[in-house]
């Protein structure tokens, strides 16, 4: 019989013990499922929820403050995620905050993460509808994995080839194993080194001439920066347009003249034609030449006697004296 009892009481203390953990256990669920305790709503919309169901976590800055309470058809295009946050989160989460879909890990359940903003904005109540980003497509991810494996691949296998080439290539290997290759190329690079150095001066050489044109130094700079020179220059330009319009107008007037005397000659008009074309008058002009000629001989014939004669002969000599004074001032002044 006492035995009986114990054994009814261990029954007993079982089922207590058992039912104690099933309603631990249910308090528990309950708890991280927020149906017990205060809590509000809070929700956002999405184009796409990526397998999002209710029961998954919702985050804000990596803890645990709620759950999502359902997910809603709006539309074709838009569905909205209604999510149960703990009350403590009334004065922390405000209306400018991002809520984004993650994932729990790299292949783990979907979470719905909630990020604060970095502006200011009033606190977030009941049923407020939070903004939120684009989650990242993991199938588009995915894809561009496997595109890029497959681009890697043919990029390796390339590189195999090449590596297959070299390694059978005989002439890439004799000039590796060319004893004066690093002796040539360190030449090389000490030839590039100079060049460059001269390359180098150069360009300081071509600057400091550039300074010097623009501060007005040399013949060049005077020339590009001397107002004075460039309105000469102008005037000047000026100058030898007018010359070039009176040169124009000049050869315009003796083509003009020109062709008059050769019409004058063509129909036998004018002195010209007299001159070129008539004999008589040819001789006439000949005879008064001569006659010139023989006056001025005789002219100068007289005035050697007038110098000889004795009344004027002290007249030129004191005329010569005169040349011979002005001579000798002359070469004594140079």
């Amino acid at each position: 019989m006492a035995k009986q009892l114990i054994n009814n009481i261990k029954l007993g203390a079982f089922t207590l013990s058992g039912l104690s953990l099933l309603i631990l256990l249910l308090y528990m669920i309950g708890r991280n499922q927020n149906m017990f305790g205060s809590n509000f709503t809070l929700s956002a919309r999405f184009e796409n929820v990526q397998g999002l169901k209710a029961g998954n976590n919702v985050r804000y800055a990596g803890i645990d403050v709620g759950t999502v309470k359902k997910v809603n058809i709006l539309n074709d295009t838009l569905l909205e995620v209604i999510m149960i946050i703990d009350d403590k989160m009334k004065s922390i989460i405000r209306k400018n905050a991002i809520v984004s879909i993650g994932t729990d890990g790299l292949v783990g359940n979907k979470v719905v993460n909630i990020a604060a903003s970095k502006q200011a904005a009033a606190i977030a109540s009941d049923g407020d509808i939070l903004a939120s980003k684009k989650p990242i497509d993991t199938d588009e991810m995915l894809r561009t994995l496997y595109k890029t494996n497959n681009d890697i691949a043919v990029i390796t296998d390339n590189l195999k080839t090449t590596v297959s080439r070299i390694n059978s290539s005989s002439a890439l290997w004799s000039v590796l194993n060319e004893k004066g290759l690093p002796q040539n190329l360190k030449l090389s690079a000490a030839n590039i080194r100079e060049a460059t150095a001269r390359a180098s001066d150069m360009i300081n050489d071509l600057h400091g001439i550039v300074a010097d044109v623009k501060n007005g130094k040399g013949s060049v700079g005077t020339l590009l920066n001397d107002t004075a020179f460039a309105h000469n220059l102008n005037e000047a330009v000026v100058k030898i347009r007018m010359v070039g319009e009176s040169a124009d107008s000049l050869s315009r007037q003796l083509n003009g003249t020109i062709a008059g005397i050769q019409q004058d000659i063509n129909k036998g008009k004018g002195a010209v034609n007299a001159l070129l074309k008539d004999s008589l008058m040819a001789a006439r002009i000949n005879n008064s030449l001569e006659n010139i000629q023989k006056g001025t001989e005789g002219f100068n014939q007289n005035m050697d006697a007038i110098k000889h004669s004795f009344l004027f002969r002290g007249y030129f000599r004191k005329l010569e004296k005169q040349k011979q004074k002005e001579a000798r001032e002359h070469v004594v002044g140079n």
